[in-house]
């Protein structure tokens, strides 16, 4: 078994060992996933994937830490930029297929998401937001996508820190797809308890893997264009912020949640013609910083 398949191995032991063990605890007691405490007990289990990226890299393989992508690379801001501003694109993009094609209608006083979200508390009464909060709502969840980026180092640090790097040297679309197929797995317990499609568990087995992939490409693309695992960092935070935040917001209580949340179907579609111009320009493009040797 050559050092890096050994490193590979221990790390997925150790990043599912981590994470299912700490999330069956929550699951084990009976809280539901549409209880909002439900998001913060699984939080200690997000860190797995950094865990185990930080065991096998000073224990297992003792590589260390040299192309780990630790330090911000600032210089190339324009990534940031677009780490924070996708989210926002893809939900727009969303909403708009989910009217054209009559699939949800978008609650733009979030009336309908509220009711329910107020019901995992055992309240019934509706509620209004003025039109004062509803404006500053958006900029809220951008501001909090910032805040929350150092919490998704928990797991991008291991994602695309330490195994998308480690899997077929010089294939990154390959690497990502199988990446995206192992982090997909890896949520299946919350998928199963019913966090991401509470209507529809097992056909979100199917559809998150697809979602999962679409991101590890353009998580991965930042990660190799910037030089820093941050960037990616900041896009996951900003996925969870800003674009399930969001589409939660305007579609939860509709019909056909797994067609029209962040991760549904519709969702495919603008982060797949994404993917596709990532894969043809750099195709062409080789501006990309190397990973290798990178000190952090």
């Amino acid at each position: 078994m050559t050092t890096q398949v050994k490193g590979v191995t221990a790390y997925l032991f150790i990043a599912f060992g981590v994470a299912w063990g700490l999330w069956a605890i929550p699951l084990w007691v009976g809280l539901s996933a549409q209880n909002p405490l439900f998001q913060l007990a699984i939080l200690p289990g997000a860190f797995g994937p950094a865990v185990a990226a930080i065991i096998v890299r000073r224990y297992v393989t003792k590589e260390g830490f040299a192309d780990a992508g630790l330090r911000l690379h600032l210089e190339r801001w324009g990534y940031y930029v677009f780490a924070l501003v996708l989210p926002v694109v893809v939900t727009l993009v969303i909403v708009g297929m989910a009217v054209a094609f009559g699939v949800s209608h978008p609650d733009f006083s979030l009336r309908r998401s509220l009711q329910v979200l107020l019901a995992a508390f055992g309240r019934r009464t509706s509620l209004s937001l003025s039109p004062a909060m509803l404006a500053v709502l958006p900029v809220q969840s951008l501001i909090g996508a910032v805040i929350a980026t150092p919490l998704l180092w928990g797991e991008e640090f291991g994602w695309r820190g330490y195994l998308q790097l480690r899997l077929f040297d010089r294939q990154p679309v390959r690497a990502g797809v199988v990446t995206g197929l192992v982090w997909g797995v890896w949520h299946y317990p919350l998928v199963l308890a019913g966090y991401q499609y509470p209507d529809n568990r097992w056909l979100g087995l199917l559809v998150l893997p697809v979602s999962t992939v679409l991101l590890s490409i353009v998580f991965g693309w930042l990660r190799s264009r910037t030089g820093s695992v941050w960037p990616a960092c900041l896009a996951h935070a900003a996925t969870n912020a800003v674009g399930a935040s969001w589409t939660m917001l305007l579609f939860l209580g509709g019909p056909h949640w797994i067609l029209v949340s962040y991760l549904g179907v519709l969702g495919w579609i603008p982060l797949g013609a994404l993917c596709a111009w990532i894969v043809a320009r750099d195709s062409t493009s080789s501006n990309a910083l190397p990973l290798e040797g990178q000190a952090c």
